[in-house]
């Protein structure tokens, strides 16, 4: 996308990122792109323009994106999530020095342009005072220099006696400062999801823009309820101009949906870049051009993150950095970062938000919108065959060690369904979570056994044991036992492995979940409640420790039969919690979606086991620990080798075989 026009100095432009609206009328995502009061499209203003006159430079399909038309007296800012210009990032980990702000314009007005501190300080830099009925041009010549910890660009738009017609406004950098203009294949896995997926690929069709720096769009459908039956599929197919290719593949999780996407994309030899995408995310397309444009100005090969918005309150950010606790080897938000931000708030602006204004440096992405160099793929090799949880953050953390930065860019983002509203983490899933926790750290941890991860991982076994949650507890068991096993077993169970865990989660009555409260027993508590009060969540460390152990106590003991007959009380999902289901001998408890009900029931028998168990497995893995870490990193290149991947794409065959 290099461009040159006259107020430029003669100098050739690269755009790195165009002021956009978003694609529908969604009032709720407005505010991640505007602040203020607006209207779309340029012949809203009929007054403003010349009898017959063409919206100059403004194609019909573009117009609704990039055109804003600042209302008579009316003040517009674009220190937006999606507008304004994150020099904090592009400062640090490319080798611009300077963005020039480019900007088409008609009408009566004042463009302001601001930048923010680290800190989250306001400084205005320059203003250009426009008076004119036909478009001009301004630009701003703008430094990067002042950003080594963070801070933004942006500008505002104040119309005057006549209202005012922003064209086009775009952040671009000289040609001479990049090498390179990338394109990328796009990976996306899917399985069973064909709608979700046939409407991000129409949407892609509708961004010409995007097309352009696209090669080649890689669905591997893992499913049964495939794409290509979809009845919008023939136009999603049409709209992407040849570019796209279905690979029908068996069930191997989204590790293995991506490691195909990224071996595919190898093999082809044609982009510099591989984009992996979620099958159930809304992507905002231009993102994709950011991603390409800063990994194209990169100092060094750089995987670039999007950001993840919540799908169902749309103005939410969810997730702006990933790190990992190297002591306890666990995943989280990057310091210094708050979630579930609402930018929809009046007081969550991000001129009004101090803490988004500092740089935030990750050690991974997640593959719902991450862009990876093919550099970076030949030289680490593919995803490590986790089946699902953990791939992503692995990979990152093993690029990050042979010298590929992960940098999740703000103004890149997808919106997906967030965490809060899933289960995963005791459902068949729990399997994938432990083992794929204990492997990468046996692959990166830094600590002798690991830090604090055993201790904690018995502690949880503990825990959903107390919470009679023994199906979760025994997937984490059935986890240290092929963690023990090495790491052959990985390739090896790909494509056995979940029918293995749905086998032994059917032998659980808290694995059986109804959609109706009504098919279970009433609830009877039988003998009323202590002094009338409910059992609630333990408070301090000592009263944690005094439920643990007379819960254990409590539940190697009988259950009484009514218990049985009978769940002693239900248990919303936000209640639910190891001390408080530790005090029932039965109960009802609602899934995370709101869609289900399980039943759990104390079982002495079966807590007596995976109490045995559980000890003497974290045990040896803690006497053994050094040497299989010694054999998991002996194995990494050959796991993560495209020839092993190969083997086992093989032997998934295709999808419902």
């Amino acid at each position: 996308m290099t461009d040159r026009r006259p107020n430029d100095g003669g100098r050739d432009l690269r755009v790195l990122q165009r002021v956009v609206l978003p694609v529908d009328r969604d009032l709720d995502v407005l505010k991640l792109y505007v602040d203020g009061q607006i209207e779309r499209g340029a012949a809203k203003v009929e007054a403003e323009a010349a009898p017959g006159r063409a919206e100059e430079g403004v194609r019909p399909d573009s117009a609704s994106r990039r055109t804003v038309v600042v209302p008579v007296g009316r003040r517009v800012s674009f220190a937006t999530y999606f507008n304004a210009f994150p020099a904090g990032y592009w400062r640090r980990w490319t080798n611009v020095e300077e963005t020039v702000l480019r900007i088409r314009i008609r009408g009566h007005a004042t463009v302001i342009v601001y930048r923010s501190s680290a800190k989250g300080h306001v400084h205005r830099v320059a203003s250009s005072a426009v008076d004119s009925d036909t478009a001009e041009d301004r630009s701003f010549s703008l430094p990067l220099k002042p950003f080594v910890d963070g801070g933004w660009y942006w500008f505002d738009v104040v119309a005057g006696e006549r209202a005012v017609v922003l064209e086009r406004a775009e952040w671009c950098a000289g040609v001479e400062q990049v090498q390179r203009q990338g394109t990328a294949s796009i990976g996306i896995t899917t399985f069973n999801r064909p709608a979700f997926c046939v409407a991000q690929l129409v949407a892609l069709g509708e961004a010409p823009e995007v097309l352009d720096v696209i090669d080649e769009i890689f669905v591997v459908d893992q499913g049964t309820d495939r794409i290509a039956d979809h009845p919008d599929f023939a136009v999603a197919e049409a709209g992407l101009g040849g570019r796209l290719r279905v690979v029908d593949q068996g069930n191997l999780g989204g590790s293995g949906g991506f490691a195909r996407a990224m071996d595919e994309t190898v093999r082809a030899g044609r982009s510099d870049y591989v984009l992996l995408l979620d099958d159930d995310v809304v992507t905002e397309s231009e993102g994709i051009l950011r991603a390409v444009a800063f990994a194209d100005h990169a100092k060094t090969p750089t995987i670039v993150g999007g950001h993840m918005f919540n799908l169902f309150v749309r103005s939410q950010l969810h997730a702006f950095g990933e790190t990992i606790e190297r002591y306890r080897w666990w995943w989280g938000p990057a310091a210094h970062t708050w979630p579930e931000h609402d930018f929809a708030d009046g007081e969550g602006t991000l001129r009004r938000t101090p803490w988004l204004h500092r740089r935030v440096d990750s050690d991974y992405n997640g593959w719902w919108m991450c862009l990876i160099p093919i550099e970076t793929i030949g030289k680490i090799g593919l995803s490590m065959p986790m089946f699902i949880k953990w791939d992503d953050a692995e990979y990152g953390v093993r690029a990050q060690a042979a010298g590929f930065p992960t940098v999740s860019l703000p103004g890149v983002a997808a919106w997906h369904v967030p965490w809060q509203d899933k289960d995963d983490g005791i459902d068949w899933q729990a399997y994938f979570h432990w083992r794929n926790r204990l492997v990468t750290a046996l692959l990166h941890s830094p600590y002798e056994r690991g830090g604090n991860l055993l201790k904690e991982s018995f502690i949880i076994s503990v825990k959903h044991a107390l919470a009679m949650q023994y199906s979760t507890a025994e997937l984490m068991i059935t986890a240290l036992r092929d963690v023990l096993a090495g790491p052959e077993h990985m390739h090896a169970g790909m494509v056995t492995k979940l029918q293995e865990i749905r086998r032994v989660r059917a032998g659980f009555a808290d694995a059986r979940a109804g959609e109706r409260i009504e098919e279970f027993p009433d609830v009877r508590r039988g003998r009323p409640p202590k002094r009338g009060r409910n059992p609630g969540v333990p408070k301090g460390r000592s009263k944690v420790v005094r439920t643990a152990l007379v819960s254990a106590v409590r539940h190697l003991g009988p259950v009484g039969e009514e218990a049985l007959r009978n769940p002693q009380a239900a248990v919303a999902h936000i209640d639910q919690h190891w001390g408080m289901l530790s005090k029932f001998d039965s109960a009802l408890v609602s899934s995370a979606d709101g869609t289900k009900v399980t039943w759990y029931q104390r079982d002495p028998r079966r807590f007596r086991s995976i109490m045995k168990r559980s000890g003497l497995l974290h045990a040896r893995l803690t006497r053994e620990w050094g040497a299989l870490a010694v054999r998991y990193r002996a194995a990494a290149e050959e796991l993560s080798s495209p020839e092993a991947w190969r083997k086992t794409f093989d032997a998934a065959g295709s999808a419902g075989e």
